[in-house]
């Protein structure tokens, strides 16, 4: 049996060589754009979106093909976010991964459309026919990752954590922040699993229920390491909420409660696994990954 890291670095590189040639070559007139492409999307990182689709689509014997494709997808996309949330203009980061971010590495012009290029190429993967021969299926995942990534999900959470600056905030609108920036992706990917599996509305409610508590967990958590970790075990800048002068569930609630907290959401994500018995147990243990990550 492998261990839960195994799994997710055995995923990790299954879906970097999947990519690989997904992404055009860095030739012609546009190399230095796909050059950018290819070091942000290709640059290292846990995989987390597509592992947990993956195992959720396991639960269901879904076409392992299909779940690659799909996890390239939401991969490109959350890659895309990255690029942007680092600019100037976002959080003005020099680090993402271990490595100088987009517009440092290249510069911000290039940044800017290579983020652009990589969530246009997600859709592009999902629309193939090589995803799914079905249609219907094709126009579920394009219409399910528009929404988690757009105006109702992603872009929306971080245009409110672009707008709270040094406001007061409330665990309400910081968790609804966190729901649309963090969550939306997480949640789709794991419902994509199900989608591609075929799953019955129960299994999929259920899915749904642990993926919004993994999803607040792993924001949290990543606010607790912004608090207290090691730019170095974390590969980014900390503390950069508290140099903003920006609240999140940490600020709002202490180090120690929310160190309950984070583990009580935990230990319900993981009960509403409990349906699938113990198939579930990879999704299980990701949850453990997740609260233990470095802070």
């Amino acid at each position: 049996m492998h261990s839960i890291e195994d799994r997710l670095r055995a995923t990790a590189d299954r879906i970097a060589s999947a990519m690989d040639s997904l992404l055009p070559p860095a030739q012609g007139p546009e190399q230095r754009l796909l050059e950018a492409m290819r070091y942000a999307a290709l640059g290292g990182g846990k995989r987390l979106r597509p592992f947990l689709m993956l195992e959720a689509g396991r639960l269901f014997d879904a076409d392992e093909n299909a779940l690659v494709r799909a996890g390239c997808a939401v991969e490109f996309i959350h890659t895309y976010s990255l690029i942007h949330d680092d600019l100037p203009c976002m959080d003005d980061d020099d680090l993402r991964r271990g490595q100088p971010t987009v517009h440092k590495q290249f510069d911000e012009t290039t940044a800017v459309l290579a983020g652009d290029a990589l969530q246009t190429l997600a859709f592009e993967v999902l629309a193939d026919t090589a995803t799914h021969s079905d249609p219907q299926m094709r126009c579920l995942l394009i219409a399910g990752l528009a929404k988690a990534s757009g105006p109702h999900g992603m872009v929306a959470g971080q245009m409110i954590d672009m707008e709270r600056g040094t406001e007061a905030g409330d665990t309400a609108g910081v968790a609804r922040m966190n729901r649309l920036k963090t969550g939306a992706l997480i949640s789709w990917s794991i419902d994509a699993g199900a989608l591609l599996g075929c799953a019955q509305d129960d299994a999929r409610h259920a899915l749904a229920r642990y993926a919004n508590d993994l999803g607040v967990v792993y924001q949290m958590v990543d606010d607790l390491i912004d608090v207290a970790g090691d730019a170095g075990e974390a590969g980014k800048a900390v503390a950069k909420d508290a140099r903003a002068g920006k609240v999140n569930l940490v600020t709002l609630l202490g180090v120690e409660t929310a160190r309950q907290r984070v583990r009580l959401l935990a230990a319900q994500a993981q009960n509403h696994l409990a349906i699938f018995g113990p198939r579930a147990k990879v999704l299980s243990e990701a949850v453990d990954f997740t609260l233990e990550r470095r802070y």
